[in-house]
């Protein structure tokens, strides 16, 4: 079997209303590239019919292949489970619902044959119909990820190129909690940016909730930095000066002879503290149940089945 040159991966989940009309797009332009290629769709345990439909497509186009993952183990995972099958010399990843346009294939695809690259970024320029409280949440999160992680990824997405040393890099990685965006610009390698609009494509309510996107910024700042607990300590250190200062001041009260009842500044110490302490348990808390998640070693996904694999 030849190694095709181009693999383009898509995760999906409950797809099925508009999977089959992404594919012939995206079929429509992979083919436009002139290089052979292939489509690794990952069907990250839908709950409709989309494993029906993907089944149905690969019996007409060999190009097609698929995974089916025995439950929803969340994107992350639908993504590295395209990446280890993917077998081309250049890999672009891409979302199911046209949110990614299929017409910048061509344009990834000509920046990586210069040679001069090793991923193509696309970049969103305009963010589309998204209500303003994500956008907010997005600027915060791109803010937090830069500050505390030093990860340039402001506007970026999960639409990219990678040359096959990108990928392989990647496959090795062993950690079970992913960012998929925040690992790719903490491999390295050589970087184009390439703008691109949101359009209304056919799916284009998210299914990330306020919960799910700061569970998203956690799981992804505690992966890249330990700076959280660096914080903890610094809290303590001032805690403990604020402490010393206020030491000083009540035996210097009480040597004066003009010491009173201080119930009222026993009691704001004394919440002070409790929440400094509470809030530097959470933050170590944090980090313990990622070591938790870790050591237990347990795959990132399960495959169920396979197409054309």
């Amino acid at each position: 079997m030849d190694i095709p040159v181009l693999s383009i991966v898509v995760p999906t989940f409950n797809e099925a209303g508009h999977l089959g009309r992404v594919l012939a797009e995206i079929a429509h332009h992979a083919r436009s590239t002139n290089v052979s290629y292939e489509m690794v769709i990952v069907n990250d345990g839908s709950t409709d019919s989309t494993w029906e439909v993907l089944r149905a497509s690969a019996e007409k186009d060999a190009a097609i292949k698929a995974i089916k993952l025995s439950r929803n183990f969340g994107k992350e995972a639908a993504i590295t489970a395209g990446l280890r099958y993917a077998k081309g010399s250049a890999v672009i990843l891409m979302d199911s619902d046209l949110q990614h346009p299929p017409s910048l294939i061509p344009v990834m695809v000509d920046a990586w044959k210069k040679g001069s690259v090793d991923i193509v970024e696309a970049v969103k320029q305009e963010r589309g119909s998204e209500t303003l409280s994500y956008k907010i949440g997005a600027r915060v999160f791109y803010w937090m990820m830069k500050r505390l992680a030093h990860l340039q990824i402001d506007n970026a997405s999960d639409f990219k190129l990678l040359d096959r040393k990108v990928v392989d890099a990647f496959n090795r990685l062993h950690e079970s909690a992913r960012f998929f965006r925040g690992i790719v610009s903490w491999l390295g390698f050589r970087k184009v940016q390439v703008p691109f609009s949101v359009p209304d494509g056919v799916a284009r309510k998210t299914r990330w909730s306020f919960v799910r996107l700061i569970n998203l910024a956690l799981n992804a700042a505690t992966a890249f930095t330990s700076l959280p607990l660096h914080i903890v300590t610094l809290l303590g250190t001032v805690t403990f000066a604020f402490s010393v200062l206020l030491g000083i001041q009540t035996l210097y009260m009480k040597f004066s002879g003009a010491a009173v009842t201080g119930f009222t500044t026993v009691i704001l110490l004394l919440l002070f503290i409790g929440s400094v302490l509470m809030i530097s348990l959470g933050i170590i808390g944090l980090y313990i149940s990622r070591i938790f998640e870790e050591v237990k070693k347990r795959p990132i996904y399960i495959e169920e089945d396979t197409l054309n694999l």
